[in-house]
């Protein structure tokens, strides 16, 4: 079984700005780089690329069309949990499902507060990362039941899965990098809760089992798609067709997990947050940059990618980090 490396400690320096003051020819292309960087930020055009993007992604109607507002009117007739988030100083943030007496089912209400989240950080500028984690030693269990009864029609049910299909889309979209931290059980819309994240780890004992087949169901959430890209289309049917329960040494094997903490709890949490850490050191734009080129490569045709990778390279070339790595010399080190 894969275990995790330890912390490892980082210095951030920051920039000081005095240290390039009285100092004009010693970066004379850098400041021309700058200025003309700060030129195509403010005249860019609204077809852009990435700006198409941005602007195709900023509305749930990116993926569906439907009177929003009508089901979260309904969901919200359901209460019951909570999404908490807590944003951190280090720029990780920690979206918590809380509603441990049903195994942290997300009820009516949890769905709506869950896309109210994700807004959140969509807009969080100095964010790095989000760690995706269940109150009192478990996961989620998908959805209440007592919401899925009430809901029960094929009209509400659809608006339902659109909802949380343009939701869970949007938290992999974010310009974050996410992990879900998996103790307990992740089921049902649980297990597809973890799709929608970059990465997953799981606590000894953990499980993850869509287990929709039992239900007479099939992932709605978008599961199924995520699951597709992460394992292939022969381990999805395996793992959907057989509603199998994967611990964290199969999901070592067939790709599902990217590795495996030490201990449960908050040294879990702590663990989630060291290993998420060896990715988010650095400054907050340019892990979000790195972010929105992996997505635009994912999402977009080539040629259009490419276009997006270029406008995000002239967010950050000649920007404050790029020319203190410039002066520091980071490159070789």
């Amino acid at each position: 079984m894969q275990k995790l490396p330890g912390r490892q400690r980082s210095i951030n320096l920051p920039l000081r700005r005095q240290q390039f003051v009285g100092r004009p020819k010693v970066y004379p292309k850098m400041a021309l780089c700058a200025a003309r960087v700060q030129l195509m930020r403010s005249s860019s055009s609204s077809c852009g690329a990435w700006t198409r993007l941005l602007q195709r992604w900023s509305s749930s109607s990116s993926i569906h069309s439907f009177n929003e507002k009508e089901i979260r009117e309904k969901l919200q007739a359901f209460p019951g949990g909570s999404i908490d988030l807590l944003k951190q100083e280090s720029g990780i943030a920690v979206l918590t499902i809380n509603n441990p007496s049903r195994m942290n089912a997300f009820s009516g209400s949890m769905m709506v507060e869950l896309e109210d989240r994700v807004s959140q950080l969509e807009s969080w500028t100095d964010g790095k990362g989000v760690i995706v984690v269940g109150a009192a030693g478990t996961f989620c269990s998908g959805s209440d039941l007592n919401a899925v009864r009430a809901i029960s029609n094929p009209q509400d049910g659809m608006k339902m899965c659109m909802l949380m299909q343009n939701t869970l889309t949007r938290l992999l979209r974010l310009p974050l990098i996410s992990v879900a931290m998996v103790e307990g059980k992740a089921l049902g819309g649980g297990a597809e809760l973890t799709t929608a994240c970059d990465f997953r780890l799981m606590a000894p004992g953990g499980v993850i089992q869509f287990v929709h087949k039992h239900m007479g169901l099939v992932p709605g959430w978008g599961g199924a798609a995520r699951l597709v890209r992460i394992v292939g289309s022969q381990g999805a049917i395996k793992l959907l067709a057989g509603a199998r329960k994967v611990d964290p040494e199969l999901g070592l094997q067939i790709g599902l997990v990217n590795g495996v903490l030490d201990g449960s709890g908050g040294s879990a949490l702590q663990g989630a947050e060291d290993w998420l850490g060896h990715y988010t050191k650095g400054a907050a734009p340019v892990i979000q940059a790195v972010k929105k080129v992996v997505v635009s490569g994912r999402e977009l045709p080539l040629a259009e990618a490419l276009r997006a990778e270029k406008e995000v390279f002239g967010t950050v070339w000649g920007a404050p980090a790029n020319l203190q790595a410039l002066a520091s010399k980071h490159k070789h080190r």
